[in-house]
C-alpha cells in the first residue's frame, strides 16, 4: 500500500472521531441539559483519548514525514494537505497525553461554568478554570516552539501566518486613523431610533423573522439548520451539514437579525465549498479571518446597506405592524447603523466594532505575556473598554464575562474579527468592480453575489492559505486602508 493512501486512511479515521466530538459541542450548545454534562465529559474524555492516540501514532508520524520529505514530487493539493498534516503533529507530538486530556475535560467542564457565571455576575466562579486555561495554552504554545512568543503561536492557530508584529501594524493604523474618527462619529449630533431599536418585539416573531432571512441569503436547508444559543456560533463537518445559531432578546430585535446573518455569512462560506475536499484535510474555510471576512461581509456591507431595507422592511413591518408603524427605509438604515459607545461586542455597530476587537487584543497578549493577572482582568477589562469608548461596565458580566471563546479555550482567536472585518472590505471593492452590489440587493437577488464568492474564494475550503486567497481575489497584499476609507466613506455620509 502506497503512502498517500495509507495517509488516506488516517486522515479519513481522524475525520471520524472529530466529527463525533463537533457533533457532541454542537448539542451541548443547543439543547443538551443540564445533567448531562458530567456523562458526556466521561465519554468525551475516552474519544479525545482515542483521537490522540490516533493523531500521535508513530506510522502516521512517519507517513507524513516521509511524504513531506518528498514535497515537491507532489500534485499542489497533496502538498497543502502534507504540510497541514505536518504543521498539526507538530504541534501535538510533544504534549504528553495526561495533559492533553486533562485540557479537553477543563473546557467541557468550563462551558456550564462560565454560562453560569455570566447569568449570576460571579467572576470569581470562572476565574479559576479561566487561570488554568490560560496556562495550558501558554503551555503547549511552548511545547510546539520555545523559541517564539507563545501568542504568536496561538494567533497563528487561527490566522496562518499572522503574528503580533503584523496584528500590530494593523492595530495602529487603526488607532491613528479610525480611533479620532470614530469619536468625531459618537460626538455628532444624530437622530434617536433607541425607543424604536429598544421596544418589545415578540421572540417567536424574531425566530419568524430569522428564519425569513435564512431564505433571502439562499442557506440550504436541506444541508442545515438554525437553532438558538447563549452565544451565536456556526458549526459544520461538510457542505451538507451546516448549522448556525442566533440568540434572541425581546428588547433589542437587532440581535437576533444580524447575529443571523453574520452566522449565515459563515454558514454559506461552508456550504459553497466543493465536496472534493470533504475526506481531505483541506474541506472547512482557510482560516478564522477569511471566515470572518464572510460574515461580517453578509452583516455588514449587505445586512445593514440602506438597500436591503428597501427590499424587506416590508416582511419586518408585516411581522412586527405596531412597533414599525412610524419606521420607513430611511429610518431603518439609520437605526441599524447607529454609532454608540456600548459594552456588548456582539451588539456594538459596525463603526465602533473594531475598537472593542482592539480591548481583547490588548487584554490577551497581556494574559498570555504575563503582564496581568487573571485575577485582574476585570479591572483591566474595564480600564480598556473605558479607554476606548469612554463608558464602563457596571458588572462582568457586560464586561469580561460577555464573551463564550475563553472558555473553550479560543485564545488569539478574537483579532480575527477585525482582521476579517478589513479583510471583508478589500474583497467589496473588488467585488464591485464586477458586480452591481447596491442593486443586487435591492433586487434581492443575493444569489448572484453568493455564485461570485463561491468562484472566487468559498470552492477552494483550505487548500490555499489565507494571504494565497486574498492576493488570488483582489490583486495585492492585505490593506487596512479599504478598511477605514469604506467606515469613513459610509458614516460620513450617515452622520457628518
Amino acid at each position: 500500500m502506497n503512502l498517500e493512501v495509507k495517509f488516506r486512511e488516517y486522515v479519513k479515521k481522524i475525520k471520524a472521531y472529530v466529527y463525533v466530538l463537533q457533533l457532541a459541542g454542537w448539542d451541548s450548545n443547543t439543547e443538551a441539559p443540564r445533567n448531562s454534562f458530567k456523562r458526556r465529559g466521561e465519554v468525551l474524555n475516552f474519544i479525545s483519548k482515542e483521537l490522540f492516540l490516533l493523531q500521535t501514532n508513530p506510522e502516521l508520524i512517519n507517513i507524513v514525514n516521509e511524504l513531506y520529505g518528498k514535497i515537491d514530487d507532489l500534485d499542489d493539493l497533496l502538498q497543502r494537505e502534507v504540510k497541514k498534516a505536518k504543521r498539526a503533529i507538530d504541534k501535538i507530538i510533544n504534549v504528553p497525553q495526561e495533559e492533553y486530556l486533562a485540557y479537553q475535560k477543563l473546557i467541557n467542564d468550563s462551558q456550564l461554568i462560565w454560562e453560569d457565571a455570566k447569568k449570576n455576575n460571579d467572576y470569581n466562579s470562572f476565574k479559576g478554570n479561566l487561570k488554568k486555561i490560560v496556562e495550558y495554552n501558554k503551555k503547549f504554545a511552548l511545547y510546539y516552539d520555545k523559541e517564539a512568543n507563545p501568542y504568536d503561536t496561538l494567533l497563528d492557530d487561527y490566522e496562518e501566518g499572522m503574528s503580533m508584529k503584523e496584528y500590530d501594524t494593523f492595530f495602529n493604523a487603526l488607532k491613528k486613523d479610525l480611533v479620532p474618527f470614530v469619536k468625531e462619529v459618537l460626538a455628532a449630533k444624530k437622530e434617536n431610533y433607541s425607543e424604536f431599536i429598544n421596544n418589545s418585539f415578540d421572540v417567536k416573531k424574531q425566530e419568524q423573522f430569522c428564519d425569513y432571512l435564512t431564505d433571502v441569503l439562499h442557506f440550504d436547508r436541506n444541508s442545515g439548520l438554525m437553532k438558538k444559543s447563549v452565544h451565536p456560533f456556526t458549526w459544520n463537518t461538510s457542505p451538507e451539514d451546516v448549522r448556525f445559531t442566533t440568540k434572541y432578546l425581546e428588547n433589542y430585535v437587532f440581535s437576533s437579525i444580524f447575529a443571523a446573518v453574520h452566522e449565515l455569512g459563515h454558514a454559506l462560506y461552508e456550504q459553497q465549498i466543493s465536496t472534493e475536499f470533504d475526506d481531505t484535510l483541506l474541506n472547512g474555510g482557510t482560516s478564522m479571518g477569511i471566515h470572518e471576512s464572510q460574515s461580517r461581509f453578509y452583516e455588514n456591507i449587505v445586512g445593514r446597506s440602506n438597500e436591503f431595507w428597501l427590499a424587506h422592511l416590508p416582511k419586518f413591518k408585516k411581522i412586527f405592524p405596531e412597533q414599525t408603524k412610524n419606521i420607513n427605509a430611511k429610518d431603518m438604515y439609520k437605526a441599524v447603523n447607529q454609532a454608540e459607545a456600548s459594552l456588548i461586542r456582539i451588539e456594538a455597530d459596525e463603526l465602533t466594532y473594531p475598537l472593542h476587537i482592539m480591548l481583547r487584543y490588548d487584554v490577551e497578549r497581556m494574559l498570555i505575556n504575563d503582564n496581568v493577572s487573571v485575577d485582574d482582568l476585570p479591572k483591566i477589562w474595564n480600564d480598556k473598554i473605558e479607554e476606548y469608548l469612554g463608558i464602563r461596565p457596571t458588572n462582568d458580566s457586560e464586561g469580561v464575562l460577555q464573551d463564550v471563546h475563553w472558555s473553550g479555550g479560543m485564545i488569539g482567536y478574537f483579532p480575527t474579527y477585525a482582521l476579517g472585518t478589513a479583510y471583508s472590505a478589500q474583497i467589496y471593492n473588488t467585488m464591485q468592480k464586477e458586480l452591481d452590489i447596491p442593486k443586487l440587493i435591492k433586487e434581492n437577488n443575493i444569489i448572484k453575489i453568493n455564485e461570485w464568492l463561491k468562484e472566487k474564494l468559498h470552492k477552494y475550503g483550505s487548500s490555499k492559505t489565507p494571504k494565497e486567497l486574498l492576493l488570488m481575489i483582489t490583486g495585492e497584499k492585505f490593506n487596512p486602508k479599504y478598511y477605514i476609507d469604506y467606515l469613513k466613506d459610509k458614516y460620513t455620509k450617515l452622520f457628518l
